[in-house]
């Protein structure tokens, strides 16, 4: 009989660690999920650089100047591009934000651009070289770096006389 209560003894001794090792790996294999962010998440947007559409001429009957994102300009009816000099270039604003935030881009109504010799000019915001939404990837105290096109639409000499244009238009970045 003796020899019996220590058979059973080994048995639950066993079986108890068997269950303290099972338990440790489950606990070794616990995932977790990625880290809340801090609240509020603060998000800066600076305007780093104005939409420029450079120079150029009109024609008789006019057309549009289009500036990608990507710095190239083209232009369309009889307009000509002129390089004298002063550059073209998108506009480019600078987003300080955690990496993984979504940011989606909302662009504003056409803004009119008024001229130094009379005359006005429509300009139709482009899309931006990131796309929309995005995601940030870069860590403060760097910068995600979103640049914006756009399209002037270029009437006639009578209609646009020559002079520098500007005006505002309206961008709004959403943090998702």
């Amino acid at each position: 009989m003796i020899a019996r209560i220590a058979i059973l003894f080994d048995r639950k001794k066993y079986h108890i660690l068997f269950y303290a090792a099972s338990l440790l790996l489950i606990n070794c294999f616990v995932a977790t999920a990625q880290e809340m962010p801090p609240r509020p998440i603060s998000v800066y947007f600076n305007p780093g650089q104005g939409l420029n559409f450079g120079v150029f001429f009109q024609g008789v009957f006019g057309g549009t100047v289009v500036l990608s994102p990507d710095g190239s300009r083209s232009t369309t009816g009889d307009i000509v591009q002129a390089n004298l000099g002063a550059s073209f270039s998108p506009a480019v604003f600078e987003i300080d934000a955690d990496p993984g935030t979504v940011i989606s881009i909302l662009n504003g109504p056409d803004a009119v651009l008024s001229g130094s010799n009379g005359g006005l000019m429509s300009l139709h915001i482009g899309i931006s070289n990131t796309g929309s939404p995005f995601i940030t990837t870069i860590a403060p105290p760097g910068r995600t770096e979103v640049k914006i096109g756009g399209t002037l639409i270029v009437g006639n000499a009578l209609a646009n006389p020559s002079g520098d244009y500007s005006g505002s238009f309206f961008i709004t970045f959403i943090q998702e």
